[in-house]
């Protein structure tokens, strides 16, 4: 790194250059004046300001580019309601164990106590949603104390790291080292302990191989899918992780986790084995705690995961395994397979339940969102990027979209709304080779639709598509299945989609049959920038098995 003629640096140009150290090429952010030595510094140095229009769009592209390269995403925001606004990305970081490095400017530290403009303490305020908050208050320290950020946020479970910046300690000048550039710990099973794995396994008549949780990767996606074939083990993926193991393999039977299919909940209870790599099984996973019994599962349990202290938290394993999913895999991997001829049939009529979910069935409405996704899977590339927040809509996506590569489904298993946008941006800047698509609902889709601003002015080519049905879906078959007929807080009012991305110079259509799909997305593919499609969706559309009217008759005959 390049020191001043004096041999010091200001704190903001000895923070930019360990973030270019660590292999930092990106940041997404708003600016604010309690960090301009900061920004100041990026005028002279290679690095990519993405600049976005609120703080949570800004955070959820940078966790998607966290998922996307398994480096900590950077997110850069101003303190106060800057950092307040970007709490929803750390949020869904620590959810879905994620690497991000959220640098918040904060007040000159002779204020500190005295309720100063926009003064928070971000180190109480993030303790309990980030894996470690810290305030940098010597310049000195910038060096030390970003390494160990970069570490935290990569070693064991990834997560997010927050680091406040008091602006006085970023115009500071030092004369300071760098040091190396950081290198996650990750740990690997011990050779005792893949023996017992496998000789457990060796030795079930059911078994069942789950995979999921955060630090996944291109090479563990190919581990999981040559050990599933290898074993002839029937592999299902954590909850918005399909893209873990190839679809197309003849081991993979499904994802479980919310509206799983009801024979795929029925086959987990059967195993008499269950062999889970990189996933908590926490709330989304296990659909509410319910898919194993607690805190001992009938199954035999062996839980591989890099962080020992969530062995056990929630359910009692077998065996548990401190490691790394890539690194117990690649060990797996070198194993001879156990003769598994005894549960082949197993593994087959798993897989041929899973083929079976996949034949979209005939349209109920003149736009039916299976005849969405079946169209997407005729005209899109098959590695296109598939990204969404939270929403009804998105089972559809879920439900029929294959995933034959990794990475290829950004969608966030915190359930945070207003995910998917940013997401994409991340995807497309990341990847610009590939082609890109959300899917929002219409209320998801307005949490962060300012962010086509960011997508015109970086030239993206984002494909999104709008399910517009007038309403907070999910919120609404919550109340017709708790509350039938009172319904309150749901009805939305919303724009016309395809002209609101008109206005930031994006290319916008409306579909309101399911013969006018494929030409628009068409035309959209061939757009040089953003693009959008608005689905005018029928409100009693809720589910691919129920709709609004069915929903809130059967709970009114349970009463």
């Amino acid at each position: 790194m390049t020191d001043s003629p004096l041999g010091t640096r200001t704190g903001g140009e000895v923070l930019v250059d360990q973030l270019r150290l660590h292999g930092v090429d990106t940041i997404y952010g708003v600016p604010g004046e309690s960090y301009l030595a900061a920004l100041d510094a990026l005028v002279d140095r290679p690095i990519r300001f993405v600049i976005c229009r609120m703080e949570a769009g800004a955070a959820n592209a940078a966790e998607a580019h966290g998922k996307l390269t398994g480096r900590p995403g950077v997110c850069f925001v101003t303190r106060g309601p800057g950092a307040t606004h970007a709490a929803v990305g750390v949020h869904t970081a620590m959810q879905d164990s994620t690497p991000l490095l959220l640098l918040v400017g904060q007040i000159a530290r002779r204020d500190r106590g005295r309720e100063a403009f926009q003064e928070v303490d971000y180190v109480a305020m993030f303790a309990p949603l980030a894996k470690w908050a810290v305030e940098i208050d010597d310049a000195a320290r910038i060096p030390e104390l970003m390494a160990r950020a970069f570490s935290m946020a990569t070693s064991g479970r990834p997560g997010p790291v927050v680091v406040s910046l008091p602006e006085d300690m970023l115009t500071d000048r030092v004369a300071v080292h760098d040091v190396a550039p950081y290198v996650p710990v990750r740990p690997g099973p011990a050779p005792g302990q893949l023996d017992q794995a496998l000789a457990l396994l060796a030795a079930s008549e059911r078994p069942l191989l789950v995979v999921g949780g955060g630090g996944w990767s291109g090479e563990a996606a190919r581990a999981a899918a040559a050990f599933a074939e290898a074993w002839q083990l029937p592999v299902v993926t954590s909850f918005r992780r399909q893209d873990y193991v190839d679809n197309g393999s003849p081991s993979f039977a499904g994802t479980i986790g919310i509206a799983v299919r009801p024979e795929l909940v029925a086959r987990v209870k059967a195993a008499d084995l269950i062999l889970c790599v990189g996933a908590r099984l926490g709330d989304a996973t296990t659909s509410g705690y319910t898919l194993l019994e607690q805190p001992t599962p009938r199954q035999t349990l062996l839980h591989v995961y890099p962080d020992a202290d969530e062995i056990g938290r929630v359910y009692r394993p077998t065996l548990g395994i401190a490691s790394g999913s890539a690194e117990f895999l690649a060990a797996a991997c070198a194993r001879t397979p156990a003769d598994a001829a005894r549960w082949a049939a197993w593994t087959w009529a798993a897989r041929a339940e899973y083929e079976a979910s996949q034949v979209v069935p005939p349209p109920a409405y003149p736009l039916d969102m299976g005849q969405v996704v079946r169209i997407m899977r005729e005209r899109l590339p098959a590695d296109s990027f598939i990204t969404n927040g939270a929403g009804n809509y998105s089972v559809w996506a879920h439900r029929y979209w294959p995933f034959p590569v990794y990475p290829a489904q950004l969608a966030p298993t915190s359930g945070s709304m207003g995910y998917g946008f940013p997401a994409a941006i991340a995807a497309k800047l990341v990847h610009p080779e590939r082609t890109v698509v959300c899917l929002a609902g219409d209320g998801d889709f307005l949490m962060t639709g300012q962010e086509l601003a960011t997508a015109a002015a970086e030239g993206l080519a984002i494909v999104t598509i709008v399910a517009n049905n007038d309403m907070y879906g999910t919120i609404r078959m919550h109340q017709e299945r708790e509350y039938p007929g009172r319904v309150v807080g749901t009805r939305l009012v919303n724009p016309d989609f395809a002209a609101f991305a008109r206005s930031f110079g994006a290319h916008g259509e409306l579909v309101e049959r399911n013969e006018e799909l494929g030409a628009a997305l068409d035309r959209c593919l061939g757009f040089a920038g953003p693009s959008l499609i608005e689905l005018r969706l029928d409100p009693e559309a809720i589910t691919p098995q129920r709709t609004i009217a069915q929903i809130r008759d059967e709970a009114l005959a349970r009463r």
